[in-house]
């Protein structure tokens, strides 16, 4: 049986020299906070661990979403011996003096080895490759922890011989009360006495983006630099969870009226091509705290209401910006956002195609569900042709250029007209391309 001990570390009150943050690590998956989807009941973690048969797994996930922590809780949970490295400071020559500690472990006591490799991204292909006949043959059960994306990180043998799980960054609610239950917890700050407003809190939880780890640092820093009050108490206001995490709370309310406040101005920055305007407001929400996913998800909607057909590569440039923060996480995702947001700035506008929506949404309102003409009508049957389905359609790629002036319209509307391209842009060129023929 391995000693808990080796797993983890001494969290005690009184073990000064360790974090707050391993103190105060689970060791159960019922203390674990977040991963629902993961560690619920019936959820494919708790089904590894009640099953007893623990496959190589690759965690994926957000820097202090719990990695970590999961993997001592498996080794913990299957009774086997738990060797842990970085992939930061180590490389061949470590990963043999460990292989053959796994290898001693399987023969003499008949126990298993989980080799949790932290940072198993910086790993180049050579190095990964020296686990693979070893997670083979069983004499370790890997698990690799990732903050990037493991399709293109992990080798794909490695990949086959794994199963990736995900974990989510936590919520603001999450770490909140992981640092509540730190202020109270004997293996915590409790023998310092510490009471915390409730906004210093807020802003730990708000400024660590989702990161537990980080938020109990702060939590640490800020008790440990506050005094005793005349009753032993120490007092976290609100500036000392700021000097704690070395920045500023900024006005901001995410489900309240700032929020409105501060994209409105973002996107009537970017509306008015102010590309100073737009990024100083970008930059604001951000340093708000607010998600920068839902900024993302702001700026595409941008790209299709104010740019439109004037710069179709506005609504490529925001999604592809989405999916690189997605990629790359905060902060360094960050600045793919503020690329969009510049571009988009400075694209030529058209709210047409916008227009054109809600012209024909107002329509289908007041006309209802109208039929469509015969001529565009698929005549699959015998029956069809002979009641006019198809009855004179012509194909375009038989005409020059392409294109054919037929009816598309039902018959009530046929000469309506919906979409109006401005001259801006390539929404202009083409329009201009149109009336000279």
């Amino acid at each position: 049986m391995t000693d808990q001990t080796e797993i983890f570390p001494d969290r005690s009150a009184e073990a000064k020299s360790v974090p707050l943050a391993d103190r105060m690590r689970p060791r159960t998956l019922d203390e674990v906070v977040g991963q629902e989807h993961l560690i619920g009941q019936g959820r494919v973690l708790r089904k590894i661990l009640e099953s007893g048969e623990v496959p190589s797994l690759i965690f994926w996930g957000p820097p202090g979403s719990g990695k970590t922590t999961l993997a001592r809780i498996i080794a913990s949970s299957v009774k086997a011996n738990f060797l842990e490295f970085s992939a930061v400071i180590s490389g061949i020559k470590e990963i043999k003096e460990v292989i053959k500690q796994a290898e001693a472990k399987r023969s003499h006591q008949g126990q298993r080895t989980i080799l949790f490799v932290d940072e198993i991204h910086r790993f180049n292909k050579a190095q990964q490759d020296a686990f693979l006949p070893y997670v083979e043959r069983g004499t370790i059960v890997l698990i690799g922890a990732t903050t990037e994306n493991p399709s293109f990180e992990v080798i794909s043998a490695l990949l086959s011989r794994s199963k990736v799980l995900i974990l989510k960054g936590l919520g603001e609610e999450d770490i909140k009360g992981i640092l509540e239950r730190a202020l109270i917890d004997e293996k915590g700050l409790a023998e310092s006495h510490p009471a915390a407003e409730e906004k210093a809190l807020e802003f730990i939880a708000q400024s660590s983006y989702g990161d537990a780890r980080t938020a109990l640092n702060a939590l640490e820093l800020a008790v440990s630099t506050v005094k005793p009050d005349g009753a032993g108490r120490r007092q976290i206001a609100l500036a000392d969870a700021e000097e704690a995490m070395q920045r500023k709370s900024l006005l901001y309310d995410k489900a309240g009226e700032e929020h409105y406040n501060l994209i409105s101005a973002l996107h009537k920055s970017l509306r008015d091509s102010d590309p100073d305007g737009a990024l100083y407001w970008l930059a604001r929400m951000l340093a708000s705290g607010e998600d920068p996913l839902y900024v993302a998800r702001r700026m595409i909607r941008f790209a299709t209401e104010d740019i439109g057909n004037a710069d179709p590569n506005a609504l490529l440039i925001a999604n592809q910006a989405k999916e690189a923060y997605h990629f790359l996480g905060t902060p360094e995702g960050e600045l793919a956002l503020a690329q969009a947001v510049i571009y988009m700035a400075l694209a030529p506008k058209s709210n047409a195609v916008y227009k054109a929506y809600g012209a024909v949404m107002r329509e289908i309102d007041r006309s209802g569900s109208l039929p469509v003409p015969l001529v565009i009508r698929n005549a699959v049957t015998k029956l069809m042709k002979e009641v006019g389905y198809g009855a004179g359609y012509r194909y375009a790629h038989d005409e020059p250029d392409a294109k054919i002036d037929q009816q598309h319209l039902p018959d009530e509307i046929k000469d309506q007209k919906f979409y109006f391209p401005t001259e801006r842009g390539w929404e202009g060129k083409k329009k201009k391309d149109s009336d000279t023929k």
